[in-house]
């Protein structure tokens, strides 16, 4: 197992919801999923507001997109909004419009429990799975079939981003995010921010930036600083502090 490195964290720009719980980047800009709301927001690089997409999404957490739809995960029972007729209560992956946010399909995560992170991968889809803890690859063109998966060790995975031959998860309780490697599960990077930062949850990379949100939640309890955040961290830089303590 890689020796953690130790980064620092930089905020980026305004979040522009109560609870940012995922996010992804586009050439259209950042999507960014709101637990409070289950909206989708979608803002520029300096954080100007975009657009804003109703969904259906119950207590939402992550958010990707690929082959033309928004794909966001439903966790279940909402804690954040009042109830809504169209709430199952339940661990669902849902497909949405681009341009209107409104549901195409949806289907019950894998293991039949919630979910947090996703993350799109050339036709197929990665999963966060609770039970046991896992990644789960699942193909939207063969009924959502498992294709691949492997086990992970940590508790709270949540926000997924590929990168190279791996893929980043976050571990949300204790601010760790590690890169394993997507065929065999093998660790290849483990990153560890430091006491009284940010508790990443989403997680999204761009021009090798890895981007974060910090949805501040649950209020009130050792993993909420009292304030929600979307922020950076600098890859190339925890990859040379790695390369430092080898010499």
């Amino acid at each position: 197992m890689p020796a953690a490195t130790m980064v620092k964290t930089r905020k980026a720009l305004e979040s522009p919801c109560e609870m940012p719980n995922g996010l992804q980047w586009t050439d259209d800009g950042l999507y960014v999923m709101d637990q409070w709301t289950d909206n989708v927001y979608v803002v520029d690089e300096r954080g100007k507001l975009l657009r804003t997409l109703n969904t259906l999404t119950e207590n939402g957490s992550g958010i990707t997109l690929g082959g033309g739809y928004i794909w966001t995960a439903s966790n279940g029972r909402s804690v954040s909004r009042p109830h809504r007729s169209s709430d199952t209560h339940l661990g669902y992956i849902y497909k949405l419009d681009m341009k209107t946010g409104e549901a195409v399909d949806r289907f019950r995560t894998p293991d039949g429990g919630g979910l947090h992170g996703l993350e799109w991968d050339n036709g197929l889809l990665w999963i966060t799975q609770f039970t046991p803890k896992a990644l789960v690859l699942v193909d939207p063109k063969k009924g959502y079939k498992v294709v691949h998966k492997f086990e992970v060790d940590l508790p709270r995975a949540h926000g997924l981003a590929r990168d190279g031959a791996g893929i980043w998860c976050s571990f949300t309780g204790i601010q760790t995010i590690v890169k394993y490697n997507v065929e065999t599960g093998r660790e290849m990077e483990r990153l560890q921010i430091g006491e009284g930062g940010p508790y990443p949850h989403g997680l999204s990379i761009r021009d090798g930036t890895l981007w974060y949100c910090d949805a501040d939640f649950p209020k009130n309890t050792g993993t909420s600083r009292g304030w929600p955040e979307i922020g950076t961290i600098q890859i190339d830089g925890a990859k040379k502090a790695a390369a430092g303590r080898k010499k």
